[in-house]
């Protein structure tokens, strides 16, 4: 088998995968839009010993259970405010725990980087097979 053919074969199924991720995060984001609760939750600051320097979003579910969420590390990148502000969290009825952040650049944040991603490799699939 010729390289190069194995080269590019090898960058299409990395950048499909990646175009596959990319889709389902904008299906979890369609899903969380149709059959979602939206409710308000409350930046907070974490524990005096964690690193983190983020803050934790604490909400209450539709039952009336409070519920932590963790931004991740870039959080304020993805539009989380400070400590003691406010911000929209969607989360599905029947699982609280797997909420997110309603923000535009906290939804779509990970299906831009993983297009991003899928270009990169098919365009080094076509750029290397020249």
């Amino acid at each position: 088998m010729d390289a190069r053919l194995l080269l590019l074969a090898l960058c299409t199924g990395v950048g499909l995968g990646f175009l596959l991720l990319a889709v389902r995060q904008l299906m979890t984001v369609a899903r969380l839009w149709v059959r979602g609760v939206l409710v308000t939750g409350t930046v907070t600051a974490r524990v005096p010993g964690d690193r983190r320097r983020t803050g934790l979003v604490v909400f209450t579910d539709h039952l009336g259970r409070t519920a932590v969420l963790d931004p991740g590390a870039y959080g304020p990148l993805r539009g989380l405010p400070p400590v003691g502000g406010t911000v929209p969290v969607c989360y599905p009825r029947d699982r609280p725990t797997a909420a997110r952040l309603w923000t535009p650049r906290y939804l779509m944040s990970p299906a831009f980087g993983w297009f991003l991603t899928s270009t990169v490799a098919f365009v080094c699939g076509t750029r290397l097979t020249r």
